[in-house]
């Protein structure tokens, strides 16, 4: 048994990610406004968020639907403390905390890794295509607005172990195809990746308040012609 569940969830979710695309803070970040204190605090939820997918991943690693999607060379838990250091330093884990969106996004992920091990496909699908589709791109911006440096403060982006990453996903794409799920079981995925694709944008929103000041800082430094220290830079200053 067997349904083509790659390109359910890339139709079913269309809607969801262009809705995902035009919050706020991801169209503000998409043109190189970027606030530093709001992105570290997004790295944070992060950390959060896919250490646990990835805690659950790993434990359902046999199941033999998320086995079909387990490939831990995707992990991001490493690189999201790699620069979660840089952002904050060597006591970042004393420093972050989940926000309200984190949390239920976390314990989301718990509840159907204990009932329903198949919908973490939903999960995996939403955060680690994304990261992988437009991780370079999203880098590029990130070391622009915030004059970053090699991989400091990018880690999450690079994927050094995957070679060519458009045949990785082709064989992503693959793999989700040969999982053994009937109709009712793929449906409820593509819902379960929808709802993903809601909770990053609960979190983007959350994060919009902070980045919609400094914005304005800076807006009113241009029109006032001011050029104190930081005027240029308090879109990136954290």
């Amino acid at each position: 048994m067997s349904t083509n569940l790659a390109t359910q969830l890339r139709e079913g979710t269309k809607k969801a990610h262009t809705m995902a695309e035009n919050v706020g803070f991801v169209r503000c970040f998409l043109r190189g406004v970027v606030e530093k204190k709001s992105y570290r605090k997004l790295v944070a939820n992060f950390y959060y968020i896919y250490s646990a997918m990835e805690e659950e991943l790993e434990k359902h690693k046999d199941h033999p639907v998320v086995s079909k999607i387990y490939f831990p060379v995707l992990n991001r838990k490493a690189t999201l403390e790699e620069d979660l250091a840089f952002y904050y330093g060597n006591n970042w884990k004393e420093q972050i905390s989940l926000s309200k969106t984190g949390k239920k996004y976390v314990e989301r992920i718990r509840e159907i890794s204990a009932n329903q091990p198949e919908l973490l496909v939903g999960h995996s699908y939403t955060r680690y295509l994304g990261d992988l589709s437009g991780g370079q791109i999203l880098k590029t911006i990130s070391q622009r607005a915030m004059n970053l440096t090699g991989s400091d403060g990018v880690a999450f982006y690079e994927f050094p172990t995957i070679e060519d990453e458009k045949a990785f996903k082709a064989n992503y794409r693959e793999s989700l195809n040969e999982a053994p799920v009937d109709d009712e079981t793929a449906n409820a995925i593509v819902e379960e990746a929808n709802d993903a694709f809601g909770l990053n944008m609960e979190l983007y929103q959350e994060l919009e308040g902070n980045l919609i000041k400094a914005v304005g800082v800076m807006l009113f430094n241009s029109l006032t012609g001011g050029r104190r220290r930081g005027s240029t830079e308090l879109a990136t200053e954290g």
